[in-house]
């Protein structure tokens, strides 16, 4: 479950044990800021908190704010100035400004979005969160758009592979390891929820339904490996396709997928050498330019994560 379904489920279960809690929601921002439209804080009616809009004071004062309109039993916008009031005694004086949307919810029944939405995250589908609220005095409704969890197929179980997994487990993906050496995909050395895959590697991706919501890091232990493997996934429509090694071993491949008959702008999009460039040297720092990498292929591009206001009668 990634983090926005974890969020939203711990809200659900709050509130069908009885409890009472407050989802906050950055839904738009000018300047710099620390946080984007889209983030969002959980606020439980016992004060606690799980979740960030950007920590520091204006995450304390979106707490004070979040309890009194608990406490009143109604929702609105507040409306942050990221300068001395909010920075001060924490370095957050970041010059932007942030609106940030309370959402309290008291009863069950109003729960259906919810759990439509986590459902459709478990699915690795994505989902969009009706958000209605009070906003100077008339309901208004955002709508928070919430992307599909993406898979990461890692071919490659060695040091690198292994650590890039482990490391994926707090960046939102479903993360698949694929090796043909089955002591190297124990839960132990690759704990759950990653998933380990036994078989040809080659085979197990040309296997894979792979899609445009798909990355794909090829880390195998040789070079034969890898050419089998990209060859495998070269034609696929993933989003991202990754393959380690040195210029010259990456030369050799694509010129041996040439002359197999794959199309050279199909190999002009793979990332070799994988990796932001960093410096990188020992396997954790290797690991750590390949989820940057990652993670700035993920965010080129996507729907908008908060759209509205949008007028919506009082009945409805």
């Amino acid at each position: 479950m990634n983090s926005q379904a974890a969020l939203l489920a711990s809200l659900i279960g709050a509130v069908e044990a009885g409890q009472t809690a407050a989802l906050c929601i950055v839904l738009a921002t000018r300047g710099s800021t620390p946080q984007s439209p889209g983030a969002m804080l959980l606020l439980h009616g016992d004060g606690r908190m799980e979740g960030t809009i950007g920590g520091g004071c204006v995450e304390a004062e979106v707490r004070k704010r979040a309890l009194a309109m608990l406490a009143e039993r109604r929702s609105g916008t507040a409306e942050f100035k990221l300068n001395h009031d909010y920075g001060w005694d924490d370095g957050l004086i970041c010059g932007g400004q942030m609106d940030v949307a309370v959402v309290p919810v008291f009863e069950a029944g109003a729960l259906g979005p919810f759990r439509e939405a986590v459902a459709r995250l478990a699915g690795q589908y994505a989902a969009d969160l009706p958000i209605r609220l009070e906003h100077e005095g008339r309901p208004v409704e955002y709508r928070l758009h919430l992307e599909a969890t993406p898979t990461l197929l890692i071919a490659g179980a060695g040091h690198v592979g292994a650590e890039l997994a482990r490391l994926a487990l707090g960046l939102d993906y479903r993360t698949v390891v694929i090796d043909d050496r089955a002591d190297l995909l124990s839960p132990e050395r690759l704990p759950p929820p990653i998933e380990g895959l036994t078989g040809d590697i080659a085979e197990v991706l040309r296997g894979w339904p792979i899609d445009a919501n798909t990355y794909v890091v090829i880390v195998t232990r040789g070079h034969r490996h890898d050419e089998q493997a990209l060859h495998a996934v070269v034609d696929s429509p993933a989003r991202y396709l990754g393959m380690i090694g040195s210029r010259r071993k990456i030369q050799v491949i694509f010129d041996d997928l040439a002359e197999l008959g794959v199309d050279r702008d199909r190999l002009e999009r793979v990332h070799s050498p994988i990796g932001l460039a960093i410096g990188a040297i020992t396997v954790p720092e290797i690991a750590v330019s390949i989820a940057a990498e990652l993670t700035q292929v993920r965010r080129e591009r996507g729907a908008k994560p908060v759209t509205g206001p949008f007028e919506i009668s009082a009945s409805s």
